[in-house]
Formats: structure tokens, sequence, C-alpha cells
């Protein structure tokens, strides 16, 4: 099936896209769109924004955002409170890109590969439904920030791996995605050191942040499921380009996990750019240009999903 107009089967594995709200700029807003449904699960949903019409009939490239949050909470709708609300959205629109974020199973509910394999099926639905949507799904980015940068080196790192698709939402071949953004990612989680709460998070954060997130992730899973947890060992030459950004003072996910997967890229001759954060803790605190950081995240995709 290729058009929004075909019913979804039932139970329905998916819905069509929700009716949009029109802003004043002529953006669209789809919100609560159910892009899988599994029995035994809440339904997972993604938003879409989608820029003014172009006048000359160029469909918008698309931006997939994954949110943090330590595989174990976060909202698709909420940034770190470094960000602006929207902050990112209203950038990639600007940009004349269209962005969906969307949620995924958190670990506590499945473990790996449950999280890969939802935003994998959220990019089979928006190409499915792309057309009729107007967006262009042969130039796709991907743009993740801690746990969901994580999520999105592996997302750009796996589109020839069949195993880790999934079957559930729109099926089908996996997605290629044209360019990676990763903002304080994790590479070899084997690597990371036990968690450690910064004190003043500690006081905020929910109980179940104070679990080992790995833990929870990967706990019991065999050796081949645990290794394709690693964006490290996934690096082929064949990858997209990637943009790399983490703070140098970062006490959750150390800078060292940038570093590593810049070196295994360039190894490989993948095209990939390192901006380490002079100071910044996570979620870039501390960092006096979040603004230019955003900016420059906006910039790489623009360049890279502009049709020629």
């Amino acid at each position: 099936m290729t058009a929004a107009s075909e019913k979804p089967p039932f139970p329905p594995a998916y819905l069509p896209p929700t009716e949009p709200v029109t802003r004043p700029d002529g953006s669209r807003h789809h919100a609560g769109i159910t892009y899988a449904a599994i029995g035994g699960y809440r339904p997972l949903q993604l938003d879409l924004w989608i820029p003014a019409p172009d006048p000359t009939g160029r469909k918008p490239g698309l931006v997939l955002w994954i949110h943090g949050g330590g595989w174990m909470v976060g909202d698709r709708r909420h940034f770190p409170p470094t960000l602006r609300p929207n902050q990112l959205f209203d950038e990639l629109l600007a940009a004349g890109l269209a962005v969906a974020t969307i949620d995924y199973r958190h670990a506590s509910e499945a473990q790996f590969p449950a999280q890969l394999t939802d935003a994998k099926a959220a990019l089979r639905w928006l190409r499915h439904f792309g057309a009729d949507l107007g967006v262009d799904t042969g130039t796709i980015g991907v743009w993740g920030e801690s746990a969901g940068g994580h999520l999105a080196s592996l997302v750009a790192l796996t589109s020839e791996r069949a195993e880790l698709e999934g079957r559930h939402g729109v099926t089908g071949p996996s997605i290629p995605v044209t360019a990676a953004v990763v903002w304080y990612g994790l590479a070899d989680l084997d690597a990371m050191p036990p968690l450690a709460m910064p004190p003043e998070a500690a006081a905020f954060a929910p109980p179940e942040l104070m679990q080992e997130p790995i833990g929870v992730l990967l706990g019991g899973v065999d050796d081949a499921t645990r290794a394709n947890a690693n964006p490290l060992g996934l690096v082929h030459p064949d990858a997209p380009p990637f943009l790399l950004l983490h703070g140098t003072a970062d006490r959750l996910v150390p800078s060292e996990q940038s570093t590593i997967l810049d070196e295994a890229l360039r190894k490989a001759g993948v095209p990939v750019e390192l901006v380490l954060v002079d100071g910044a803790d996570h979620i870039f605190l501390g960092a006096g240009n979040i603004d230019e950081l955003v900016a420059r995240s906006v910039a790489f995709l623009a360049e890279r999903l502009s049709q020629e």
C-alpha cells in the first residue's frame, strides 16, 4: 500500500495521518499520529511538522528527531531544558525541512532492539504516507540527543540489517538515511562508566533514572544483541555523513564516546565532523553558544538534504 486513502489492516497496525493544524506562517502540524500499534503496549506516536509549500513545488526533505532520557523516560514533544520549547522544530521549518518527532518504547517496557525497531517503523510510516503529505522521503536525516543520539547513530548505520528492522507498523524494507546529527550520544555501551548522576540532577531525577539504564536496556540479552547496540562496531564505509557534538565536561556521557565514533568513521572513510563544546556538561549545560550549536546542526542537515 502506498496511498493515504487506503485503509490500514484490521486490527490496525498503524493509523493514517491526523488532520493538521495550519500555523500563521503556512506550516502544518500533524499531532498524535499512531505510526505503529503493538499488542500489549501503548500506541507509538509521532508528530509531524511540515513547512509552508514551496512556490516552486519542491518537496521538503525530512528529519527524524529522537529524544533522549536514558532510554527510560522522555517525550517526543519536549526538549532538554537548555533549549527553548519547539526550538528545533521551528529552526528546521525555517530551513525548509519537515521534521517528525517520535516516541518509542522505553527500556523498562521492552529491551533492545525495541527502541531501534520502533524508530525504523516510524521511518517506514513516513515513507508510506510521504507522497500524500508532500514530503520528500528520499532524503531523510536523523537527529538525536543522548540516548536518542545513540539510536540515531544506530538508525544511520543499520539500514542494510534486515534482522534489526522489526515487523510492526508499516512493513517493508529499511529506509536509508542521508545524514545523521548526534548530540552527546553513546557509541560503545561496554565502555561506559557506571552511572554517576550529578547531585543537583539526582535531587530531581525520577526513581527509574537512578537505575543503571544500560543494565535495564541490555540486561540478559545475548551477545549478538548486545553487539548490535554499539554503534562503534557497526561503522561501515557506506554510512551517511555524521555531525557529532559533545560537551567536554559531560558527566553522564563522557565526550570520549563521540571521539571514538569520530575516529572509527574517519577510518572507514565516512564524512564526519566532530564539535567538542569546551566546558559544556550533558545537554550542553554551561555552554554559552547553544543557539549556534542548533544553527550548525540545522545547516548540516539542510545542506545534505537539499535537492539539486
